[in-house]
């Protein structure tokens, strides 16, 4: 007996605190899966690094074998020179003298991926009015973006998923779920194929340092906004058509990003995962509801009456072939 009333005691408890649960399971999940990406990324890059760094040092070594006049902190100071130049973007390089980072096309390039928060690190400004203007120019322009890319999605996703939707479900009258699961898996694809498969064979072609692994793996880092800046196009020695490339990637970048976010919200607005995400939501409290719903004038008992009076009295002026009779009509009809 007393077992019985604890057990369903828990379950109460439970299902009373269901969303604080269910968002301590997430909290917890997520913890753990970022202990998993540290754990997978040492394991695998970590020998990598030892090989490059024990590689280098031999290099360096080697080179100080070779010329003898030059000490080592003289070769330390022109390396660490050259490595700070080349976070900048400039590179020392006999082969790379002829790529500016800051002419028209290279900062129209720069301007789209601060404005879209991808951010490659490739190329920063150097001065301080660089500096300031980056700071004010993405403290208007970023949410300038997020606007422009709000408004842009929700025009597109009218006719894109949610007039097919409404058409498989009304002309053919399939369930509107499955309808929106099918349609969604399909855009998915098509995505896929038209924003990373077909661009990575592209980038494979053009980039003479790319395979498509490395050019699939450019347009993910991109178009997710991730930006790690190891790989960039159109920074190879010689690029062919250079500026029309910049001007290409960066509509590509701008069309990417738009169609990832329409597949993003057309996988939002299926019923399972607004069901899946609920769980996680604080559920709003009855009695501020009924309050907030009593504080509403318009539902008051006085203000219903009145406009269904009013509503009546619309529907008799609209009524058609209904004349309306006076007073005098009426009394003397019950006269006679």
């Amino acid at each position: 007996m007393l077992q019985s009333l604890a057990g369903s005691s828990c379950v109460r408890l439970v299902e009373q605190h269901r969303s604080a649960w269910c968002f301590a399971l997430l909290v917890l999940g997520y913890l753990l899966y970022l202990v998993f990406g540290a754990v997978v990324f040492s394991s695998v890059e970590l020998p990598y690094e030892d090989l490059l760094r024990q590689e280098l040092g031999k290099l360096k070594q080697r080179f100080l074998e070779e010329h003898a006049c030059l000490s080592e902190q003289q070769l330390e100071q022109f390396l660490m020179r050259v490595l700070e130049a080349s976070n900048y973007g400039v590179s020392v390089l006999s082969n790379a003298s002829g790529n500016w980072n800051w002419d028209f096309t290279s900062s129209l390039f720069f301007a789209s991926t601060v404005l879209s928060t991808t951010g490659y690190g490739h190329t920063v400004p150097l001065s301080d009015g660089g500096k300031a203007f980056c700071i004010i120019y993405s403290v208007i322009g970023i949410p300038f973006t997020l606007l422009f890319l709000t408004a842009v999605v929700q025009r597109i996703i009218v006719y894109v998923t949610r007039r097919p939707v409404l058409y498989f479900h009304i002309r053919w009258g399939f369930s509107k779920q499955i309808v929106a699961i099918i349609h969604a898996i399909v855009l998915g694809f098509i995505t896929v194929s038209c924003f990373f498969l077909i661009p990575a064979a592209i980038f494979s072609v053009l980039e003479d340092d790319w395979n498509f692994l490395e050019s699939f793996y450019f347009c993910f880092i991109s178009l997710s906004t991730i930006g790690l800046g190891d790989y960039v196009p159109g920074e190879g020695y010689n690029q062919k058509f250079r500026e029309l490339y910049k001007i290409g990637i960066t509509c590509y970048l701008l069309l990417g990003l738009i169609a990832m976010l329409v597949v993003l919200e057309t996988f939002c607005e299926l019923h399972e995962l607004k069901k899946f995400r609920k769980l996680f939501y604080v559920k709003k409290d009855k009695e501020d509801d009924q309050v907030h719903i009593m504080e509403h004038d318009q539902l008051s008992f006085s203000s219903i009456s009145d406009q269904a009076a009013s509503m009546k009295d619309d529907q008799k002026a609209n009524e058609p072939f209904v004349t309306s009779q006076s007073p005098t009509s009426n009394d003397s009809s019950l006269n006679n």
